[in-house]
């Protein structure tokens, strides 16, 4: 399975720029991918005292363009997040495109980050979410989702074998990046799919360094500094040929968890 990360520079409140640029290097990665995956939050940035201004419904013309991308490459595009208008709320919303231009997944943000505000201006999300991707379970998680491993755990035992995780990290936590997408690798034994953008908002500088990966927890693909797409071909059966090798999956004491 070929991933094309795509680590665009997001500049906060340009939405109309933002939409251009992300589309075009969506466009660009499906011609070598059968999988785009776009960051976190890629058509507003970080600002958020506008979002009930730019707030996306879905479906519409965002998603219509980005199924348009789908369709006419064959590709299956993870949208991101986009801010979601639904029910009178507003979601940080993670979306999964198919080959057909269908959305085949909706995954809303289980943890609002509170110490950035992130719950005075969205509404949590209430479930998680496990999709079909040409016959590989995957699952989806949003930047500070990355900080809670039990959302990944759980994820792993839903069936998860790949997890996307879009986000808008920032350089001064670099390590915890890292580190954070490592583990959550080995501890679930399965592939880490992290992508990220660069830019600045504020005094906050993005770290850029998307990466994947796997199951064994050596990252086998990275970005820099700069906007740009990565490329990495993913090995599904690569998580059942490591489970098999270290039987941590099968050593769990499920007993003395709950």
């Amino acid at each position: 399975m070929q991933v094309a990360l795509v680590q665009m520079k997001v500049t906060a409140g340009d939405v109309a720029g933002n939409r251009r640029r992300g589309a075009e290097l969506a466009r660009t990665a499906a011609k070598n991918a059968e999988v785009v995956v776009l960051p976190e939050l890629w058509t507003t940035g970080f600002s958020l005292n506008n979002l009930d201004r730019w707030a996306e419904e879905v479906p519409g013309p965002l998603i219509a363009d980005l199924a348009a991308i789908a369709r006419d490459a064959g590709a299956s595009i993870i949208a991101g997040s986009i801010p979601r208008k639904s029910g009178g709320r507003i979601y940080n919303n993670a979306l999964v495109i198919d080959a057909a231009g269908n959305i085949a997944a909706d995954y809303r943000k289980l943890h609002l980050c509170s110490y950035l505000g992130e719950d005075r201006y969205f509404a949590p999300g209430s479930k998680r979410t496990v999709f079909d991707l040409g016959g590989t379970k995957a699952g989806l998680a949003v930047c500070y989702d990355l900080r809670f491993p039990e959302l990944f755990r759980a994820l792993a035992i839903d069936g998860a074998q790949i997890i996307f995780i879009p986000a808008e990290w920032t350089s001064c936590r670099a390590r915890n990046w890292r580190l954070l997408n490592q583990a959550r690798a080995i501890d679930n034994q399965i592939y880490i799919c992290a992508v990220n953008c660069v830019g600045r908002h504020r005094e906050f500088e993005f770290y850029g360094h998307s990466m994947v990966v796997a199951p064994d927890g050596d990252i086998i693909a990275e970005g820099g500094a700069d906007e740009e797409i990565i490329y990495c071909q993913l090995e599904p059966a690569m998580v059942g040929t490591v489970r098999a090798a270290r039987n941590v999956w099968n050593d769990r004491r499920t007993d003395m968890y709950d």
